[in-house]
């Protein structure tokens, strides 16, 4: 297959974290998660026609037990959030989170209170996708470079740091661990609050907190 030629001696020299990231790249099962119409584009790309499954993709699992990675394919209601999370909770770890299309990433026309705006807010993103839809050659790209990150991905207890250290470093594709929800960017104490979290290693309780307590006001009778 020409790797022979590439190989002094036929001898392979790698390290385990770096074999184990090529296997898990080489492998990544989505979630069936489709929500509006990117899904159409989802389905698209799996088609022959674009055929991801030349990238060993195309299984596409009904049961999160079987999948690692979510793409968000369209607008995530208030309703369908709860679903999100819990299906995001049954997959297996390590686990990636794709979000595609601009209703996904930030709520898109939809800016009201039925549509959460962004679904970063629920589920922790490794990769946006913009676009509104996004066409299949969009998803097959942004999947390569999840392919990319994870292929980079520290394991053990440090690997977070690590992974932090390489980002700022400029070794990784620019996605960092943990990454601000899309409203707390623009809200400084909401900022200060998230960057607190990460410095204790709690932004993923932060998230869950958050989400909860707007759960509870939009069933108190409250709007955004």
């Amino acid at each position: 297959m020409g790797i022979e030629e590439k190989l002094p001696s036929g001898v392979l020299l790698t390290t385990v974290e770096r074999l184990v990231n090529w296997s898990r790249k080489s492998s990544t099962w989505g979630a069936t998660f489709g929500l509006a119409c990117c899904a159409i584009e989802m389905m698209a790309a799996g088609a022959p026609h674009y055929d991801l499954g030349r990238w060993g993709m195309e299984v596409f699992r009904a049961s999160p037990r079987q999948a690692d990675l979510m793409i968000v394919a369209g607008r995530v209601s208030q309703k369908m959030a709860p679903v999100l999370r819990q299906i995001y909770d049954q997959m297996s770890e390590p686990k990636w989170v794709l979000s595609m299309g601009v209703c996904a990433s930030s709520g898109g026309m939809f800016n009201n209170y039925a549509i959460v705006q962004g679904v970063d807010h629920v589920v922790p993103v490794d990769m946006y996708l913009p676009g509104c839809p996004p066409r299949p050659e969009m998803l097959i790209d942004a999947i390569l470079k999840l392919r990319e990150k994870i292929l980079y991905q520290p394991l053990g207890a440090g690997g977070r740091r690590m992974l932090e250290a390489r980002a700022a470093a400029g070794k990784l594709p620019a996605v960092a661990p943990g990454a601000m929800p899309s409203s707390y960017r623009s809200d400084k104490a909401k900022r200060v609050e998230w960057e607190q979290a990460v410095k204790e290693g709690r932004e993923e309780q932060l998230r869950i907190e958050k989400w909860m307590e707007a759960q509870r006001h939009l069933q108190g009778g409250g709007r955004w």
